[in-house]
């Protein structure tokens, strides 16, 4: 009789055989984490003074249709212009919208002030965004009179 005793000479059998590394799809569920987790963290290294600058065209036109709804909701014209201190909203409830950038590199140029409404469709009219720590980019954030304020690349339309 047979025994399988330590330092006998049987031949390897296929269940001790598999023991001794790991199988292709195990590598390759190894290598598919690392790339997830490669791209998760380059995801997150943005640059930050662009994004920056992107998250404040973003709230501008989202405060900007803001007050345009709150103009034909009340039947009173709203206007947005450029301060000192950041921007204004006229014509709306006090404290009702923000006045102020999130940064405080954040500035913005508008030929005159914004006409929100009451009427449904109101001028085409631009905002140019720029930012202190990075004066080369220009975010333009615009309306044809129609559609929504929406963010563009660029000083000309």
């Amino acid at each position: 009789m047979r025994t399988l005793a330590v330092g006998s000479n049987q031949a390897p059998t296929l269940a001790t055989s598999a023991a001794k590394g790991f199988t292709l799809l195990e590598l390759l569920v190894v290598v598919a984490i690392i790339a997830i987790g490669t791209a998760g963290v380059s995801l997150a290294l943005r640059d930050a003074t662009s994004s920056t600058l992107e998250r404040e065209a973003q709230r501008l036109a989202a405060l900007l249709e803001s007050g345009r709804a709150q103009s034909r909701a009340m039947g009173v014209p709203v206007q947005w212009r450029v301060t000192s201190e950041g921007f204004a909203f006229e014509g709306v409830p006090d404290n009702s919208l923000p006045t102020r950038w999130l940064s405080p590199d954040t500035a913005a140029r508008a030929g005159n002030p914004l006409q929100l409404g009451p009427e449904p469709m109101i001028d085409p009219q631009v905002v140019v965004l720029t930012s202190a720590s990075e004066p080369d980019r220009v975010l333009r954030v615009a309306t044809d009179g129609l559609r929504p304020f929406s963010v563009q690349t660029g000083e000309t339309p």
